[in-house]
């Protein structure tokens, strides 16, 4: 039988000190919703213009000389795509990237110009991971998802350790309750790893929201038949790992559900309050503070998880009021 590697808080401490050895830290912003100060964790301005760049460091990095010649393979809607290319090129690895033929044509253009090669499948009638792993066995590459893997909750985990160190020098609260946008899972399993002692809240869009629905049933919910439309492209993630849940459930972690019009409300926001292009599903925690669906308390840390929104949309949401 095989034992999967489980993600540990020592091992997004040794994901921390890579990840300062080559990025620099995001920025951590400040503003007040309903009269209350927040934090916000500016990960829409990594240069990949997403967290996943942490993960796939952490993963590539651990990967001996003989494995990283044989190339890695990886599935993603864009920004784990744009992460482990990212990671892949700094390394020299090949790199082969399943992703959905509906995916933003900004995060597919970043993609391949960082040399990645990829491979497109319907989100709606194709499953990704047997595309992703039927490509790793023939080339006898390494497999990196996106979530379900311990080296990549490790990595992601490492901004709640740059977070709490970026509170603690600038004399905030520290941050004891964070609000985490979810497809997944792998980077609110690594921020609850990252972060022992504080309450840890998930947002996800309405009809997607299968880790909420799991964390309250106590076992996992996969997302239901016919799922709504959402310009969350991130965050459509059918069924969340073992990986993922087990770390969130026991830490007790719960979850709320955001509307469109409330992803918009937050893109708008942003821009106006903090100058930030955020895209739809790195503004769900977001979305949850301002809609009232979580409480704001002392220590409250809000993290923006991308900002590689599609032009054209993002345009049409700062051009109209709904």
């Amino acid at each position: 039988m095989t034992i999967l590697r489980q993600p540990t808080r020592a091992g997004v401490r040794d994901a921390a000190a890579k990840i300062a050895a080559i990025l620099p830290q995001t920025p951590l912003l400040t503003a007040e919703i309903h009269g209350t100060p927040v934090a916000f964790k500016c990960e829409s301005l990594q240069p990949i213009g997403a967290f996943k760049i942490r993960g796939a460091w952490h993963r590539l990095t651990a990967l001996d000389a003989a494995t990283r010649e044989k190339g890695v393979v990886a599935f993603s809607s864009g920004n784990h795509a744009q992460g482990v290319a990212w990671a892949a090129r700094r390394l020299g690895i090949p790199a082969v990237i399943v992703m959905p033929a509906d995916a933003p044509k900004v995060k597919l253009d970043a993609t391949m110009a960082m040399g990645a090669e990829v491979v497109r499948y319907d989100r709606m009638t194709e499953s990704r991971e047997k595309i992703a792993a039927h490509l790793a066995h023939a080339r006898g590459a390494t497999l990196v998802p996106s979530f379900d893997d311990a080296w990549i909750i490790e990595g992601q985990g490492s901004l709640g350790i740059e977070a709490m160190t970026q509170m603690v020098e600038m004399k905030l609260p520290d941050p004891m309750h964070v609000i985490v946008p979810c497809g997944g899972g792998g980077l609110a399993a690594g921020v609850a790893l990252a972060l022992p002692e504080a309450e840890i809240v998930l947002a996800e869009p309405e009809g997607w929201d299968d880790m909420r629905r799991s964390l309250d049933a106590g076992w996992i919910e996969p997302v239901g038949d016919n799922p709504p439309e959402t310009a969350c492209d991130a965050l459509q993630t059918k069924e969340v790992s073992p990986l993922t849940f087990d770390v969130l459930s026991r830490r007790g972690a719960t979850g709320v559900a955001v509307s469109e019009y409330e992803v918009r409300e937050a893109q708008r926001w942003a821009a106006r309050t903090l100058k930030l292009v955020v895209e739809p599903g790195g503004a769900v925690a977001l979305a949850a503070l301002l809609a009232r669906k979580v409480e704001i308390k002392p220590g409250t840390l809000v993290i923006l998880s991308g900002g590689n929104a599609d032009p054209d949309a993002y345009a049409r949401v700062l051009a109209t009021k709904d």
